[in-house]
Formats: structure tokens, C-alpha cells, sequence
């Protein structure tokens, strides 16, 4: 494995039951790992490499293409379920017997579906911009995605400017920065997300969004859930609830921010996470 940055981290593949995954790993060879799971219609080069390299220098980050996203193969499920069970398909298929997750957004539902199937292999969970099923708002997901997304095509934007920061001066200052640092990588770059997987984690969302909660008390590993004030996307008000549900959770929600948080905060959240998952 290489201590490499992420923007040169070489892309690998991995077979899982016929099905051939993408992703990219770096940092410490010893330890627990940390998995990183993305956020709606994101792909490898959509994480921030400030969060990435900060975390990997002192653990082993490991990112990856879920089914049917980017260029991973197969078909992209349409159920937060489904998902999880082919994250832990590639995690088991990595040979790791525990894992701690680093969910965002859609990787947080993920996450939290992952410890409900196989609670032994995670030891402990952040879960960022994200909400639990059921959650304030998640039902609105595509209305809200779609809406900023063609507002942002018409203006010349990045969607994630208008999704991930806050309207304010300061807010589209760092979506500018952040939206930078995502072409810092220049070769080997992911395949753009298909229309039709798209589809199929917005389905999943407005799924999780409507479904009935879940019973958060039984999940017995710390959780540090983390948020912007102003998330547009998946109401903080979800985070706080997330926050009051688990039995074991810290919570952290950065001023003047949004569904990206944790992208505009990154030096001051790669130091919050690196100490919890210590």
C-alpha cells in the first residue's frame, strides 16, 4: 500500500462475486481501517482530498465505488439496504474483519444500514451530513438536488456550490476553494456517475426518507455525527436527532455551513475524527 497523496493514489480494482469494484486506498498499513462511503452521485474523485490525506496520515483510508457507480461494474441498487450489503461484499472481499466507517450524505445511510446487517464488523462510525431513516426532509432530497443542480448549470456552477455551502460571502468563498480542489487530480480520474445509477440512489434515498425509523439504541459503537448549521440537503435537525437516538454519539456542528461541512471545516474535522477514531 502506498502513503502516497490521494491525488496520486493509482485507482485498483478487486473482483467481488463477478462484480469488479474500484477503489483507491492509502496511509498507515496497520490498524483498523477506515472506509470511506460517498455521498449521492459522487465517485472516487469526489472526496475532498484535505479529508482523505488528513485522515491517511495516520490510518489506512480506503474509498471505493459502491456497484454500478463510476467504474465499478454491475447494476446500482435502488434500496439503501442493497447497497450496504455490496459495502460489505467489498469490504469482506478486502479480507478486513473490522472496520471503521466514514459515511457522508448517502454514505451515511449506508453506514448505518452496514452496522445493522454486520454490527461485529464496525467498530466505530462518523457519520456526516447524513440522517437516520425516517429523517426530517430526506423525502425531498431529489426535489432539492435537482433544483440547485439546473439553478448551478445555468450559472456556470459546480451543483455542489449550491448543494454542499451556505449562500452567505464566506460560504461560496470555500465552495469555490472546495470545488478547486476536487481537479487537483489530473490523471486516472473516475468515470461521472451514470443517469441511470443516479436514478437508482435517489430512489433509494426518498425510500430511506419515508420508511419507518429505525431503533438507533441498539447500535453500541461510538458515533461522532457531524454536520454544517445550514444543510439544505439533509436538515442539521436530523443530525441533532441522530445525535440524541445513539446511545454512544458525539456531536459537532460547524457555523456558517452546509451539507459539506465537513469539506469547509476540513483541517478542524480531520482533527475531531482522527481523535475519535483513535
Amino acid at each position: 500500500m502506498s502513503t502516497t497523496t490521494y491525488r496520486d493514489t493509482p485507482t485498483k480494482t478487486i473482483d467481488i462475486g463477478g462484480t469488479t469494484f474500484a477503489y483507491r486506498e492509502l496511509g498507515t498499513a496497520t490498524g483498523v481501517p477506515v472506509i470511506f462511503l460517498n455521498h449521492l452521485a459522487a465517485v472516487l474523485d469526489n472526496w475532498d482530498p484535505r479529508v482523505v490525506d488528513g485522515i491517511a496520515a495516520h490510518r489506512h483510508v480506503v474509498a471505493f465505488d459502491n456497484r454500478g457507480v463510476g467504474a465499478s461494474g454491475g447494476k446500482a441498487p435502488d434500496t439503501i439496504a442493497a447497497m450496504a450489503r455490496d459495502a460489505i461484499a467489498f469490504i469482506s472481499g478486502l479480507g478486513f474483519e473490522q472496520v471503521d466507517l466514514l459515511g457522508f450524505s448517502l454514505g451515511g445511510m449506508v453506514s448505518q444500514e452496514i452496522v445493522k446487517q454486520q454490527p461485529q464488523l464496525v467498530r466505530k462510525l462518523i457519520l456526516a451530513g447524513t440522517g437516520p431513516a425516517g429523517g426530517v426532509g430526506i423525502d425531498k432530497v431529489t426535489r432539492v438536488t435537482i433544483s440547485d443542480s439546473t439553478k448551478a448549470l445555468l450559472t456556470g456552477k459546480d451543483p455542489k456550490e449550491n448543494l454542499f455551502f451556505t449562500k452567505t460571502a464566506n460560504g461560496k468563498a470555500e465552495a469555490k476553494r472546495f470545488v478547486n480542489r476536487l481537479k487537483e487530480r489530473s490523471t486516472d480520474r473516475d468515470k461521472s456517475i451514470s443517469i441511470s445509477a443516479f436514478r437508482m440512489q435517489l430512489k433509494a434515498i426518498h425510500a430511506w426518507g419515508v420508511q419507518q425509523p429505525a431503533d438507533l439504541s441498539t447500535v453500541r459503537q461510538p458515533v461522532f455525527v457531524v454536520n454544517g448549521d445550514d444543510d439544505r440537503m439533509v436538515p442539521t435537525s436530523n443530525s441533532h436527532d441522530m445525535a440524541r437516538r445513539f446511545p454512544n454519539a458525539q456531536l459537532k456542528i460547524y457555523p456558517d455551513a452546509g451539507h459539506g461541512g465537513i469539506f469547509q471545516f476540513h483541517d478542524e474535522f480531520v482533527a475531531q475524527a482522527s481523535e475519535f477514531l483513535q
